[in-house]
């Protein structure tokens, strides 16, 4: 297996590599189908909504990327509340056009099952369909994990499938009670993971009432 390429923090000027990367691993999957049933506009949506999300992750997280734009892990810092993104109820409406509806729905059951404790938040994990893309994937997040653990907070991650599930496992998460998408079809396996040394916190309630970001932190993994 080739070496994989270093690890970047992202720019401003890559916030188009890593939403292509994104809508790129969400396009074919039951979710992405789900939230824009119309193929032919599909990827142009979740293009332009995965870069609202990817821009406030620069704001308000971290953004890393492979030195070859193949991978890229898009994090949140949500150890105080944060802000959704600048007009988003706007901009969410004028590029989702006849879908946003199906967005808004999402952004509810999410909004249910996200933890109250202070973490950092794995919104994306995406990885375009290149060779040894399970292995890019796996190397860019150990390699996030170690700058987040210096931060030493809790990570929390939703998985999509039971693959996604257990290579977080891999990596120290430990799942937690999984729920279902309204597109029908869609088990979220959410799991959490506790930075090294750190004593077991009590199990996360739900949060129902708190501010934060809504459809960005739909997860999404290698392909």
């Amino acid at each position: 297996m080739p070496a994989i390429p270093s690890t970047v923090r992202a720019r401003w000027c890559d916030i188009g590599d890593v939403a292509s990367l994104v809508a790129d691993s969400l396009h074919t999957s039951a979710t992405g189908v789900w939230l824009v049933p119309d193929e032919d506009h599909r990827r142009d949506v979740l293009t332009a909504v995965s870069r609202i999300w990817v821009e406030h992750a620069l704001l308000f997280g971290e953004v890393f990327l492979l030195g070859d734009r193949s991978a890229a892990a898009v994090w949140f810092h949500r150890y105080r509340p944060i802000p959704p993104p600048a007009s988003y109820r706007q901009r969410l409406a004028a590029v989702c056009g006849d879908h946003v509806d199906r967005f808004r729905c999402m952004d509810r059951v999410l909004k249910t099952h996200r933890p109250t404790d202070a973490h950092n938040q794995l919104a994306f994990l995406a990885v375009s369909p290149v060779a040894w893309s399970v292995a890019r994937a796996s190397t860019l997040l150990a390699r996030s994990l170690v700058w987040m653990d210096r931060l030493v907070l809790p990570a929390y991650v939703e998985a999509m499938t039971s693959a996604e599930a257990a290579l977080y496992t891999r990596h120290g998460y430990i799942a937690r009670e999984p729920f279902a998408l309204p597109d029908g079809t869609t088990t979220v396996h959410p799991l959490w993971r506790r930075p090294p040394g750190q004593r077991p916190a009590p199990t996360a309630r739900s949060a129902n009432s708190r501010p934060g970001w809504k459809w960005g932190e739909t997860r999404v993994t290698a392909t």
